[in-house]
């Protein structure tokens, strides 16, 4: 095992506002790059502070970037979405905000165009797997069970 490069408080500071003006982070990404750089505590904090305070690290900003980048480019419904930014400790009220970026008309049309490109896609004949293989592929997506279970239904009767 290689040890680590060590950093002056600049560098990693310096590294750190690059790191987040490249792209949108949350805080549980900041401090898990910190804790790799092997600083002590008061360097971490000071760092932190400074990103908060100069807006390179804003917790709002990045729930509703990451909400809209998933569900625009990936497709991920809401519970996948709300899964996922709870794996980074973000709060309850920054998930809710999050959400609110998506259209519910967008969302109503991305799932049934996704549930039917899906559905053409498969090449099971067995009707009890196919509908299994679609009713699984959209739950772990992310996509309300009720909605999932009659679209299921609904394409393949």
């Amino acid at each position: 095992m290689k040890p680590s490069k060590s950093y002056t408080v600049e560098q990693a500071l310096s590294r750190m506002e690059h790191y987040c003006a490249y792209q949108e982070r949350c805080h549980k990404e900041v401090e898990q790059k910190l804790f790799e750089m092997s600083l002590i505590p008061q360097a971490k904090e000071k760092i932190i502070l400074h990103l908060l305070e100069h807006n390179f690290l804003n917790e709002t900003r990045f729930a509703k970037a990451f909400a809209r980048g998933k569900f625009s480019i990936k497709h991920w419904g809401k519970q996948r979405i709300i899964k996922e930014l709870k794996m980074r400790q973000i709060s309850a009220h920054n998930i809710r905000e999050a959400l609110n970026e998506i259209d519910p008309v967008a969302y109503t049309e991305s799932f049934k165009a996704l549930a039917l490109k899906k559905n053409l896609g498969l090449s099971e004949t067995n009707v009890y797997k196919r509908r299994k293989k679609l009713a699984d592929y959209l739950l772990y997506r992310g996509w309300e069970s009720d909605w999932v279970y009659e679209k299921v239904r609904e394409l393949i009767p």
